[in-house]
């Protein structure tokens, strides 16, 4: 497989182990229950162990970009989903702006590492 391909699949687990253990985060109450906070823990270490493979192969700043502006959308949409929290007008302006500019990163810019 080719090593950047390879590459952007660890860097789309690691997302999804970070939004993960950011949901998990809610539900450990702040720490203060076990096994939500044991999983945050556990699927944190996860996220930045694969991150910290990704960025051998896709610059630091891309790679972080990406992570954020995905993170940040797949935690707004299971806020809202899972835990009722609301998106005013000005939140869904600002998440489409940073789509907006991961989408900018990965289609035009050479640093990407296509």
């Amino acid at each position: 497989m080719n090593p950047v391909v390879f590459a952007y699949c660890m860097l789309g687990l690691a997302i999804i182990s970070e939004v993960a253990g950011s949901t998990f985060l809610v539900k450990s109450e702040g720490f203060t229950k076990l096994w939500p906070s044991l999983a945050v823990v556990v699927l944190f270490s996860i996220a930045f162990y694969l991150l910290s493979q990704v960025i051998k192969v896709i610059p630091l700043g891309i790679a972080y970009a990406i992570w954020a502006g995905v993170g940040i959308i797949l935690t707004a949409i299971i806020g809202f989903f899972l835990f009722k929290q609301s998106l005013d007008t000005a939140a869904i302006i600002g998440i489409g702006l940073i789509v907006a500019g991961v989408v900018v990163i990965n289609v035009f810019s050479k640093a990407a590492g296509h």
